[in-house]
């Protein structure tokens, strides 16, 4: 069935991850909906893995829009699409999925957008120095958003140094010194201002380190906020940011790119306070 434009009737978008059931994405892109009148625009959450992710496309109908992609397929992503464009293509790593004219997948990435923007409605404007706790595909986009924001030097605090070529590569290609550090127990971050790409389990060692006043951290963390990190920091003297402002950043984003309409900011925020 299609509708007077010619186009098929219901568009239908998801989150893709494992798992997914936590997944906040739901609310917002139906919020989202809601607000701009795409009475027939649908939004779910999808149990995927990365090794299903290229039958699950190959089988779909033009029905489908849009993906918001998630752990552990934004790898996959970039594999699958038939358009890469060159924000993805530079950090590997997709987080949306938009159907093409022609009927294929266009590989894009929103998180850079949503760190950046949570960074600047946190008060950074501009800065030269910063630090990325972790070496993820997380932490490759805190990096492209932190260089994009001015940084000339990222220090890169990572478990396993050997594991940090990655973003060591990224930061290298678009001319931002970096330096490997350690992480250590009882160390310390210089840089004024950090993001924080270390899951759940790994908030004790970040928590622990040597935090001062006036520095500024934001976690990509957002259940279970403030986490021990961000508690840590602000005992400290510091300020924190939750990774709920990414979330939201990047999927405002994310709605744009796959309905074409802008986002509709003070309706998509209602409903994350909500």
């Amino acid at each position: 069935m299609t509708n007077a434009t010619g186009s098929p009737a219901g568009r239908r978008a998801a989150v893709l991850g494992r798992p997914v059931s936590h997944s906040l994405s739901p609310v917002l892109h139906r919020a989202a909906y809601a607000a701009l009148g795409l009475t027939d625009w649908s939004y779910d959450a999808l149990d995927v893995g990365a090794e299903d992710l290229p039958v699950l496309l190959a089988g779909l109908g033009p029905e489908w829009r849009g993906f918001s992609v998630t752990m552990p397929n934004k790898r996959a992503a970039v594999a699958v699409a038939d358009v890469v464009e060159p924000l993805p293509g530079l950090l590997r790593a997709a987080n949306t999925l938009v159907r093409t004219d022609d009927g294929g997948w266009r590989a894009e990435n929103t998180d850079v957008a949503g760190v950046g923007t949570a960074l600047q409605a946190g008060g950074v404007d501009q800065l030269e120095h910063a630090a990325v706790l972790g070496a993820g595909g997380t932490a490759a986009a805190a990096a492209v958003a932190l260089a994009s924001l001015g940084a000339r030097q990222v220090d890169l605090v990572v478990r396993e140094p050997a594991r940090a070529g990655d973003v060591v590569r990224v930061l290298d290609t678009l001319g931002v010194a970096v330096d490997v550090q350690r992480l250590a127990a009882g160390g310390a971050v210089a840089a004024p201002v950090v993001v924080s790409t270390v899951p759940a389990e790994g908030q004790p060692a970040v928590a622990e380190l040597a935090w001062r006043p006036g520095q500024l951290v934001l976690d990509v963390l957002y259940a279970g906020w403030p986490t021990p990190l961000a508690r840590r920091v602000e005992e400290a003297g510091g300020d924190s940011i939750s990774g709920l402002e990414v979330l939201f950043w990047q999927a405002t984003a994310q709605v744009e790119l796959m309905t074409g309409h802008p986002a509709p900011i003070a309706a998509m925020r209602a409903a994350l306070d909500a």
